[in-house]
């Protein structure tokens, strides 16, 4: 369970997931000794990490969502496989745990979606579909996270926060970025020091760079977390389908609502992908019924979340895939 502190420093770490310990404290209210402990406690106890990721709309980078159905003996290992590749996150089982979705990663030049979805897993005999959906855009999900993470703050601390919109030009992403995105993704406050020894730069050109890769918006900050928040406890997958005409305004109106962490518009049969948070199967009935039934959706279908085996972070041990 966390508790009112845990929530704020939750909120605070979306906000801005580098911000310093000291100004930390001085916004909670607290210490600096006192976040420093609980946000040591909370990686501890509760698989809190900040993570470090490029921005979805950086040029060249693509995420796509990929469906597999796998026989009931073979999905838990087939997930924890996925989870293990560096290029994967959101590994979960689905829809009676014979249904595995995972958001497969490329940054630009990279060809591991295509890898993936062409070489390993067609090698796998116990898959018996395979279907793959390109994240066109994000509406709420990525530099975006879920209302049910964002509620803990007033707008006072949210605005002493918050780092400046990015406002520079888009940047690209050499070797040296790269490799200072690996260590963001295992760590997203990682030091500087450590930041320098990945790269080869010195520390004053790692800082330097980062700025320069925020304000461009090539990079933002999430949050892991295995402790279920408040509201959190029913999770489901909602695939739909909406008039192209309508599924930008249907998109922009669900990023609204406070039941949702994820709205994408995708490829394939159906257009728009949500993951909806509720706290018991009978809200999430409410919802369905009376909040999610707009007159665009055409289609609805509800996979629902049995387990989350990888969240945005990587997994500790390499894929056997």
């Amino acid at each position: 369970m966390l508790d009112d502190l845990d929530r704020a420093l939750t909120h605070a770490l979306h906000i801005d997931g580098r911000v310093p310990f000291s100004k930390l404290a001085d916004v909670l209210g607290t210490s600096a000794q006192t976040v420093t402990r609980r946000y040591q406690r909370m990686r501890a106890e509760a698989g809190l990490r900040v993570i470090g990721l490029p921005a979805p709309n950086l040029d060249g980078y693509q995420q796509w969502i990929v469906r597999l159905t796998a026989g009931a003996a073979s999905a838990q290992d087939i997930a924890h496989a996925l989870a293990r590749r560096p290029d994967t996150s959101w590994v979960q089982l689905t829809s009676g745990g014979t249904e595995i979705s995972a958001i497969v990663r490329a940054l630009p030049g990279a060809d591991q979606p295509h890898s993936l979805l062409l070489r390993d897993i067609p090698r796998t005999a116990s898959v018996t579909a395979v279907s793959a959906h390109c994240i066109l855009h994000m509406y709420l999900g990525g530099p975006t996270t879920w209302h049910g993470r964002t509620a803990a703050l007033t707008e006072d601390q949210i605005a002493a926060l918050s780092p400046p919109a990015p406002t520079g030009p888009g940047v690209d992403l050499g070797p040296g970025e790269q490799r200072l995105l690996a260590v963001l993704l295992h760590d997203g406050r990682a030091g500087y020091a450590a930041l320098a020894e990945a790269t080869g730069w010195s520390q004053s050109t790692v800082a330097r760079r980062l700025a320069e890769l925020r304000s461009g918006g090539a990079v933002f900050f999430d949050v892991d977390l295995d402790a279920e928040l408040p509201g959190g406890q029913t999770k489901v997958m909602l695939w739909m389908s909406v008039p192209p005409a309508q599924a930008d305004q249907v998109g922009r109106t669900l990023a609204q609502h406070g039941e949702l962490a994820v709205v994408a518009a995708t490829t394939g049969p159906t257009n728009l992908l949500a993951t909806a948070l509720c706290p018991s199967p009978q809200a999430l009935h409410e919802y369905l019924v009376h909040r999610l039934a707009l007159p665009a959706i055409t289609r609805i279908e509800t996979s629902p979340v049995l387990r989350t085996v990888k969240q945005a972070g990587p997994a500790p041990h390499r894929a056997v895939f």
